[in-house]
């Protein structure tokens, strides 16, 4: 048995030597967790233009603006003569369809274009009380202001002061390119940027370069612009 013994605490002091002589390597550090991944945030929504609302069509009316929106001199621009068939696009209560219509006359038509049933309304009401036989309204899309119209039925398309509550412009000015006859003309006319006279607040204004841009992602060629309003741009756009 003290053999035994003696050989067991031979080995231990054996171990403890060596134990001694070779401390235990360091513990490894952890390798740290991957970085927590930031969620990138939702895109936001492009917020919807604003459509003009038809309870305030009073203040697009005003007596003066016959003076500063130069009617006869734009459709002078446009080549708009008697027989013409041409469409007012975002039309609203009318103001330019009448007289679009008195100018192409019983033997032109005139698409009276809008989006709301209550423009389109308003417009019946004003063409019955002005006795005119010669305009249609059409209640369009967002995206085809003329829909079930013959391709190159139109001598000349007139959106004024509209383009900036346009959801789809590309689509929009798509449909009407191909609605303009080989010939035809668009005239887009909208306010200038900054404050003053009347239009919509600054923050709703468009530069012209945007519509420009626009109409040629739809297929449009930039023609010219006409100067001669005082309180907006008027851009003259070709097939």
């Amino acid at each position: 048995m003290k053999t035994v013994a003696s050989a067991i605490g031979a080995a231990l002091s054996v171990s403890t030597a060596f134990l001694l002589a070779h401390p235990a390597l360091p513990a490894r550090p952890a390798c740290p967790a991957p970085p927590a991944q930031i969620a990138k945030p939702a895109a936001k929504p492009k917020p919807k233009p604003k459509l003009f609302a038809p309870q305030d069509l009073g203040l697009i009316q005003a007596p003066d603006r016959e003076q500063w929106q130069k009617p006869e001199q734009i459709m002078d621009a446009l080549r708009i003569a008697e027989g013409s068939t041409v469409a007012d696009v975002g039309a609203g209560g009318g103001w330019f369809t009448i007289r679009l219509a008195r100018r192409v006359g019983p033997n032109g038509t005139v698409y009276a274009e809008d989006i709301q049933r209550l423009m389109i309304q308003a417009i019946q009401r004003r063409v019955q009380r002005e006795g005119l036989t010669n305009v249609k309204p059409v209640l369009g899309t967002a995206a085809d202001p003329f829909p079930g119209l013959t391709r190159g039925s139109l001598d000349a398309v007139l959106i004024v002061a509209a383009f900036h509550e346009m959801a789809e412009p590309v689509a929009l000015l798509r449909n009407v390119a191909n609605a303009l006859k080989p010939q035809g003309r668009v005239g887009i006319i909208d306010y200038s940027e900054g404050e003053g006279g009347p239009g919509p607040p600054p923050e709703q204004r468009v530069p012209p370069s945007v519509i420009v841009a626009t109409a040629r992602d739809a297929g449009l060629t930039f023609d010219r612009e006409e100067k001669f309003l005082p309180y907006q741009y008027f851009l003259v756009f070709r097939k």
